[in-house]
């Protein structure tokens, strides 16, 4: 097998080395798109090209798009023109531009297009997910969601001021960054209808880009929920409390742990954990679903749809903050 990895910034260095973890005799071509000091080190890869006819010479079986998310569908497209089955790091793009057209050509020329959202191969968060599921605490009335880290600490070494979580160019800000919320209460809860957000850049932390945002999300089953997304606080913490008509679900993303409070028994259960999985084991367990997906015709747990219905969710959660409105999700606003 042959596998093109684009772009090695931290998130496709990661991808690469799970790529030679699980596979370790296949040939990676790296894709940058300028030379670099250091381009020599392909971290891992057999060879470096920096452009798209190199990329596709010899053609590629498969393909992780981790280029910054403004250029993912323009690749993407180029990708699915020449029929090669991809793995899109999230989000699908910074924009709606597009995605449709990529959309209908990874359908039209049977590609498996899957979006990278790794908290979805999280076992205490599947376990979330299981419960609600079974029944376990009844309708879903709310759920509350929280992200936060201080964004100097996500990658120690580099001038985070340089990379894409910074830099509105390159489509970032905390709402695209941290789509996972996004992506895993809808997950978890169902479709939504309506947000209403407020956003700022609020941290001090010298960047173009809004650094928090409060959402409150209307399910389409009469729910409420809320997610606060932040790249400022200096402790890191993700969570999440689902509260049903029989019980509550509470998760400790941090900790991999799940609890149930069951109204029936007046009392608190471990569900899962605490738990040492890490990140790394998540995006290996993704990748090898990707992967299962192309060779085995397995489901795709996030699709080309889904991660456009991310996509239009964060630009909603934009638009209202800019407005200081409610928003119909799926309604008219910016591309």
């Amino acid at each position: 097998m042959r596998v093109l990895v684009i772009g090695l910034g931290s998130i496709g260095r990661r991808h690469l080395s799970n790529v030679r973890h699980l596979m370790p005799d296949v040939q990676i071509t790296v894709w940058r798109h300028t030379p670099t000091p250091g381009a020599n080190d392909v971290g891992g890869g057999d060879r470096t090209v920096y452009t798209l006819e190199d990329a596709l010479s010899p053609r590629p079986d498969i393909a992780i798009v981790a280029s910054p998310s403004r250029f993912h569908v323009a690749t993407a497209t180029a990708l699915a023109n020449a029929g090669i089955h991809m793995l899109v790091e999230k989000p699908l793009s910074d924009s709606l531009i597009g995605t449709d057209r990529l959309i209908d050509e990874c359908t039209r020329q049977g590609v498996v297009l899957m979006v990278g959202y790794h908290l979805r191969f999280s076992p205490s968060l599947a376990c979330v997910h299981g419960a609600i599921s079974d029944g376990a605490i009844g309708r879903l009335i709310g759920l509350r969601a929280e992200v936060g880290q201080y964004l100097p600490d996500w990658r120690p070494g580099s001038d985070y001021r340089q990379g894409v979580s910074a830099r509105r160019d390159l489509g970032g800000g905390v709402v695209l960054e941290l789509s996972h919320e996004l992506d895993y209460v809808r997950w978890l809860g169902g479709e939504i209808q309506f947000v209403s957000a407020a956003t700022g850049n609020l941290g001090g932390l010298d960047i173009d880009v809004e650094d928090s945002a409060e959402i409150v999300l209307g399910f389409a089953d009469g729910a409420i929920g809320s997610v606060h997304l932040d790249m400022v606080q200096r402790s890191p913490t993700r969570t999440c409390k689902v509260i049903g008509t029989d019980g509550t679900l509470e998760w400790d993303g941090i900790r991999g742990h799940t609890r149930l409070f069951s109204a029936a028994d007046d009392a608190w259960t471990d569900l899962y954990g605490p738990s040492d999985v890490g990140v790394d084991e998540m995006y290996v367990k993704e990748l090898a679903q990707f992967i299962r997906c192309v060779v085995d015709g397995e489901a795709v747990p996030v699709d080309g749809a889904e991660g456009r219905r991310i996509v239009e969710l964060a630009l909603a959660v934009k638009q209202s903050a800019d407005a200081g409105q409610t928003i119909q999700v799926g309604g008219e606003y910016s591309q």
